[in-house]
């Protein structure tokens, strides 16, 4: 044991007078209880005020939280459809690249076959333009026809305005000086002329035929056959002396009545004339032309009557037809088929 504690003090005793007796209360003592009651009822008043504010705040609480987990419940369904909808757009935006990725190959596969179609038809049309031209300088050089020559190289002009092209421009310069060039040349109406002998020709058959004087054969021929042998034979040796001395005017030769077939054959052969001086025209053969429609005049001279309207007015077309011109000199158009020549060995510029 401690020191301490032994010298604690000793408790004095305690009387049993002082136990029996009760105590007196002090009047704040009571105040103070009902202090304390009234206190305690005012916080107990507080408390279940408190309690009812708070469990109705706990209410609507749990209301909003109710309805706020129904928001957040349709936000994530929304949410979810969104996101679903979000992929199928990723997917259509793949297809979509897809698509358009392929349409871009297909776009540049069509330019560059647009390209190369363009270039072959380019390639055509310069071709046909070459032909044309050609054409223009065979009808020239051989044929002698500016109008068919003019027309053929209009026509490649035309070709050329339509391709549209800056780089053709000068060679339709080249092809338009030589379409002026033949518009102010001379030219001959070969088709007018051709259709005047054509209706010449067609008026053969009906020229009458210049009326001749029987000869001895044919009025031997209509005499009555003698049945008579000595007057048969005295008329034979007649005819053989009358063959042998003949008196006649030389000055104007009196023609022999022609018979049907020589009449067709004068007909037919001057025909032949006309169609072989129809065909000098074409030629261009100036000197072949002149030559046939000389002896087709001498040939109407000779066996068809002049006198005659028809025959007179058929004897004036000769005479016009045959001053006629069918052969002038006409430019080439060499320069231009050059040109287009030259053009064709650059592929490049036609591009």
């Amino acid at each position: 044991m401690n020191e301490n504690e032994n010298h604690l003090p000793v408790p004095a005793e305690v009387l049993p007078e002082e136990v029996a007796a009760p105590k007196r209360l002090h009047p704040w003592f009571t105040v103070s209880r009902l202090l304390a009651v009234a206190a305690l009822v005012l916080v107990l008043g507080v408390w279940l005020l408190t309690y009812r504010q708070i469990s109705s705040l706990e209410n609507e609480l749990a209301k909003r939280l109710s309805a706020f987990e129904t928001r957040n419940n349709e936000s994530r369904v929304l949410a979810g459809q969104a996101q679903e909808g979000a992929r199928e757009l990723q997917v259509k935006i793949g297809v979509l690249e897809q698509k358009l990725t392929e349409s871009q190959n297909q776009q540049v596969a069509l330019e560059a076959m647009y390209q190369e179609l363009a270039r072959g038809r380019d390639e055509a049309s310069l071709a046909e333009i070459e032909q044309l031209v050609f054409s223009a300088s065979q009808q020239l050089q051989v044929a002698g026809n500016v109008k068919a020559a003019l027309i053929a190289l209009q026509a490649a002009d035309g070709r050329l305005q339509r391709m549209e092209k800056p780089q053709l421009l000068s060679l339709r310069k080249v092809i338009n000086k030589d379409i002026e060039r033949l518009r102010l040349s001379p030219s001959v109406d070969t088709a007018g002329i051709s259709l005047r002998i054509d209706e010449l020709i067609d008026q053969i058959d009906q020229l009458p035929l210049l009326p001749g004087k029987p000869t001895a054969q044919a009025a031997a021929e209509k005499r009555p056959v003698e049945t008579v042998w000595w007057k048969r034979f005295t008329g034979e040796v007649w005819s053989d002396f009358t063959h042998l001395l003949r008196i006649q005017n030389m000055e104007k030769a009196d023609l022999p009545l022609l018979p049907p077939e020589q009449a067709y054959y004068a007909r037919e052969n001057l025909k032949l004339r006309l169609l072989t001086a129809r065909l000098a025209l074409l030629a261009h053969d100036e000197a072949s032309y002149r030559r046939d429609l000389k002896a087709a005049q001498a040939w109407l001279k000779r066996y068809f009557d002049e006198q005659d309207r028809t025959v007179k007015l058929a004897a004036q077309t000769l005479q016009q037809l045959a001053g006629s011109p069918v052969r002038v000199d006409v430019p080439d158009v060499s320069a231009s088929l050059n040109a287009v020549r030259n053009f064709k060995l650059a592929p490049e510029r036609a591009r």
